[in-house]
């Protein structure tokens, strides 16, 4: 659906370009959660959003939906492998959360492409 075209190869050279936000400190907030921890909980969050707006998915464009979904937690896990457990910095849990907002965005176009 979106993991294989060009939009999502961008989202992951965006992501690269900007690695360096992940490979220095920077200002953590008191009781800020990991890495990985966001990423989990912002992308379902989204996604739920995501099949609110869209009702008309059947199950089975659902369950393309979550596969992609933990397939894209896959590749950040990777890319982020080595921060992926320390508490998020202001400024990562700010570009996670635009690069999430624009998956979001890349699915919100295949389904509006299908016409669903």
């Amino acid at each position: 659906m979106v993991t294989n075209t060009q939009g999502y190869d961008d989202l992951i050279m965006y992501l690269t370009q900007h690695l360096s936000l992940f490979e220095k400190p920077g200002q953590v907030a008191p009781g800020a959660p990991t890495v990985i921890s966001f990423i989990e909980d912002y992308i379902a969050e989204q996604i739920m959003n995501f099949c609110q707006q869209h009702k008309g998915l059947n199950t089975e464009q659902r369950s393309l939906i979550v596969r992609e979904i933990d397939g894209i937690v896959y590749d950040l896990q990777e890319v982020l492998s080595g921060v992926i457990n320390q508490p998020i910095t202001i400024e990562q849990k700010e570009f996670i959360d635009e690069f999430i907002c624009l998956v979001k965005n890349l699915f919100d176009s295949a389904v509006a492409d299908a016409n669903v």
